[in-house]
């Protein structure tokens, strides 16, 4: 946990932090990501094929680089939190996120009693198997970063309560799946997502709180960044496979 103080101070300072997607459930993409200077990692178990057991390989894998390891949970269940929180995630980015009470309930499945109700187990990666429970019992609360995922219209509806929930770090847009619920899916220009993007990022603002997204496209990034977007994410590991081999096909084929 020695590393995670500083990523929330920095989260909700408003600092420029950049991450990308970790969707292979690959230990040695993530470790690959972890040694590229990102400044945190989105390891995903919502639609990426990696299990819990993946899931702490990677975490092994980028434990020494000093990144921030979130994990993206599949669903707001506190059983979910429990699992990856126990294997020593630095956070947790939640999926649909809709409305004050779903924030409330993501928040408390983050943070031991009295501060929330996740369960409580001395013998766990996170607490250094019992010889750092006590510390890490007493602070992580303050240490691990919630992530709420803006997804649908009605977690537009209820952006300021959200924001306002304690606990609540990052508003953070699902581009496709926010457009996909809008009637709009994949238009990233399209003016009612870009309204619902400034919305989002002045709701962050007015609570103190960071604004991130995943950028789709290299020439969004500046953009972003001038409407108050501070946690971004571009690409994914499987997304730069994809690309590099192609590449490389490409030079071949032509050659």
């Amino acid at each position: 946990m020695s590393t995670q103080p500083l990523f929330r101070n920095r989260v909700l300072a408003g600092d420029w932090l950049a991450g990308t997607f970790i969707n292979l459930g690959s230990p040695l993409t993530a470790e690959i990501a972890a040694r590229s200077g990102f400044d945190w990692l989105m390891l995903d178990q919502e639609h990426g094929p990696g299990s819990e057991e993946t899931l702490l390989q990677q975490l092994h894998a980028v434990s020494a680089s000093g990144v921030a390891p979130i994990v993206r949970i599949a669903n707001n269940e506190p059983a979910r939190f429990k699992r990856v929180l126990d294997l020593g995630a630095g956070g947790v980015m939640v999926p649909y996120v809709n409305n004050e009470e779903e924030a409330r309930a993501a928040v408390a499945s983050v943070r031991y009693p009295p501060h929330g109700h996740r369960g409580v187990s001395k013998f766990n990666r996170a607490a250094g198997f019992g010889q750092d429970f006590d510390e890490y019992y007493a602070h992580c609360h303050e240490r691990l970063v919630t992530m709420a995922q803006i997804e649908t219209p009605e977690s537009l509806a209820h952006l300021d309560a959200i924001a306002a929930v304690d606990g609540v770090d990052v508003l953070f847009i699902g581009p496709l799946d926010l457009t996909t619920n809008m009637g709009i899916q994949g238009q990233f220009e399209h003016p009612r997502f870009l309204e619902a993007r400034r919305a989002v990022a002045a709701a962050a603002r007015k609570a103190g709180k960071a604004a991130g997204i995943l950028a789709t496209a290299p020439a969004q990034i500046p953009v972003l960044r001038e409407e108050g977007f501070s946690v971004l994410a571009f690409g994914s590991d499987g997304a730069a496979v994809v690309a590099g081999l192609r590449q490389s096909l490409a030079a071949m084929r032509t050659a």
